[in-house]
């Protein structure tokens, strides 16, 4: 079995942990550093992806929270509204190129318009780790 004819879906994780946009930061923050995560999807109600929040994300609102001495605003206020995705049938060596050309720790992974789970940089190792 050769890197490229294996896809990403057989690694991603799919029991991601999301976040509503209008969930207080605050509490955003908890869950992520609870949860040991680097970011979160976000979803509206229909469960369409609009977003991500990431730990750098969170940064703007501590800084905001240090200047005003209180917590303010939702997830949806700091989020990243541009969310690069990858599709749930691409290669694992295109996944690799696309982590190299990119700043992101992780994707969320997509299937004919739907999010069906996140691949990390770590998912992608362990792949690679576990073939050869």
């Amino acid at each position: 079995m050769t890197a490229p004819s294996l896809t990403i879906a057989r690694y991603m994780v799919t029991n991601v942990t999301t976040l509503p946009p209008d969930l207080e930061i605050n509490h955003a923050i908890a869950l992520l550093l609870g949860k040991a995560l680097s970011g979160a999807p976000i979803l509206d109600e229909s469960g369409a992806l609009i977003g991500i929040l990431t730990k750098k994300d969170c940064f703007k609102a501590t800084l905001n929270a240090s200047y005003y001495q209180q917590w303010g605003g939702v997830v949806s206020d700091y989020m990243s509204r541009k969310v690069e995705t990858l599709d749930a049938g691409l290669d694992l060596l295109s996944a690799a190129q696309r982590f190299l050309d990119t700043p992101y720790r992780r994707f969320p992974v997509m299937r004919e318009g739907e999010m069906v789970g996140l691949l990390s940089r770590s998912d992608l190792l362990r792949a690679f780790s576990e073939m050869w």
